[in-house]
């Protein structure tokens, strides 16, 4: 079933590079009570139902991911993400947050799925900032080369630019979280989310 946009559903999904801001994004888009799917736990939920121990570096995570895309096909995620939006939208939700979509095949696949629905925010920051906050992440702290090698890994074989290159809207996120904040709520008012 294809939800049409006089369905008054929307669908929001953040973007960027590791390191940008998206997980603030999302967590202040939490606190406003959006439901978000998360993509990423789609990928943990499998790994453990395969039995496949996540490591703290994240080799084990960017491993399965690519794998799964491979063997599944690269809109796995996407596909699950979409049945969970259906649960939610019979649920009574209107407005849900996607978080971690990666690539432009997801994008396409949701789009396909939720005509005029879907609105792409990319979170951007230079590099060395990103690289700079990575590194002092509680939660999986990179060092510069790791996130390098992550950086062109996301890019080359995740297709992770095409979703951040199309984006609807752009956040330069190199000041506060509340700067961050208050740029998406002008955003939020705009697209009446």
């Amino acid at each position: 079933m294809v939800f049409m946009k006089h369905d008054n559903v929307k669908l929001l999904a953040i973007v960027g590079m590791a390191g940008s801001g998206k997980s603030v994004a999302v967590d202040y888009l939490a606190t406003c009570g959006i439901p978000k799917i998360h993509f990423g736990n789609m990928i943990y939920q499998e790994m453990a139902k395969r039995g496949i121990e996540r490591t703290t570096d994240g080799k084990s995570e960017k491993a399965f991911r690519e794998m799964i895309r491979q063997t599944e096909g690269k809109d796995w995620v996407a596909q699950q993400a979409i049945a969970n939006a259906k649960d939610l939208i019979e649920a009574g939700q209107k407005r849900i947050v996607l978080d971690g979509l990666y690539s432009w095949t997801e994008y396409r696949a949701i789009q396909h799925e939720f005509p005029g629905t879907l609105t792409l925010i990319a979170i951007v920051a230079p590099k060395a900032l990103r690289y700079e906050r990575i590194a002092k992440r509680p939660d999986r702290p990179f060092d510069a080369q790791a996130i390098r090698e992550r950086d062109y890994g996301e890019i080359e074989n995740m297709e992770k630019g095409g979703p951040i290159a199309i984006a609807d809207y752009y956040i330069i996120n190199d000041g506060s979280v509340e700067d961050l904040e208050n740029n998406l709520k002008k955003i939020l008012k705009e697209i009446q989310f």
